[in-house]
């Protein structure tokens, strides 16, 4: 439970003072959204369960880039910036934004983390955010897409339990696939499938960051967003 927001609960926060929330957050998010367009970022929110392999991921990201493309982050946790300092050393400029008992990064943050950020020199700005299933799937923080890591370790029924989540999003990222020889009577397919039913529309990619798997393919998916450098662009 956020108590910045309720995220919901209204014995919390009102209906009315939700939704004065969620508007104030969509203002700064399409402020966010035009800053990200007109210095050419592709932002990315990056949502799953806390061990997803949300971090990993993006560690796994900088290296298979080698340089094509730069890479920013911004690390939402409740606490400490352990998951920042990773990602520093993978080479990303990353910071962290401690949120608290918000259990969630919404627009706002977003902004004010970007004054730690260098103004330029990145292609591609990764929203790693606070690991949960719920709110942050309900705050637009001005990304051009939403990404949803789910782990085969974490059951095949999670887009059913967590829908919102699942109903939001541009792609999901099956991670740790690599492990599925150890875990008895689990089958990707149960994933997908459960995917399809409450959203059919997101794109669905197999991962394993140890063996490499998807990873080309997630790196097709990304490059199918940059945007093309105008013709005559220096180099």
């Amino acid at each position: 439970m956020c108590q910045e927001c309720g995220c919901g609960d209204t014995e919390i926060v009102s209906v009315e003072m939700h939704e004065r929330i969620l508007s104030g957050n969509d203002r700064a998010a399409a402020h966010n959204r035009e800053h990200f367009e007109r210095g050419g970022v592709l932002t990315l929110n990056v949502m799953g369960s806390p061990g997803a392999g949300k971090t990993a991921l993006l560690e796994a990201t900088a290296a298979a880039l080698q340089g094509d493309f730069r890479m920013a982050a911004i690390n939402g946790d409740l606490a400490t910036d352990h998951d920042a300092q990773r990602l520093r050393r993978a080479g990303i400029e990353a910071v962290s934004v401690s949120t608290g008992s918000a259990c969630h990064l919404d627009a706002a943050m977003v902004h004010h983390a970007l004054d730690d950020l260098p103004p330029s020199g990145y292609d591609i700005l990764a929203v790693e955010n606070v690991g949960n299933l719920v709110c942050p799937a309900v705050y637009d923080l001005g990304q051009a897409a939403n990404v949803v890591v789910l782990s085969i370790t974490e059951g095949w029924d999670k887009p059913l339990k967590y829908p919102v989540m699942f109903m939001k999003t541009d792609l999901v990222l099956l991670t740790k696939i690599d492990l599925l020889p150890h875990l008895p009577g689990t089958k990707i397919e149960d994933f997908e499938a459960a995917v399809a039913r409450v959203n059919p529309t997101p794109s669905v990619i197999r991962l394993s960051v140890h063996t490499g798997e998807g990873i080309a393919q997630w790196l097709e998916w990304i490059g199918g967003l940059m945007k093309p450098e105008p013709a005559g662009a220096s180099s």
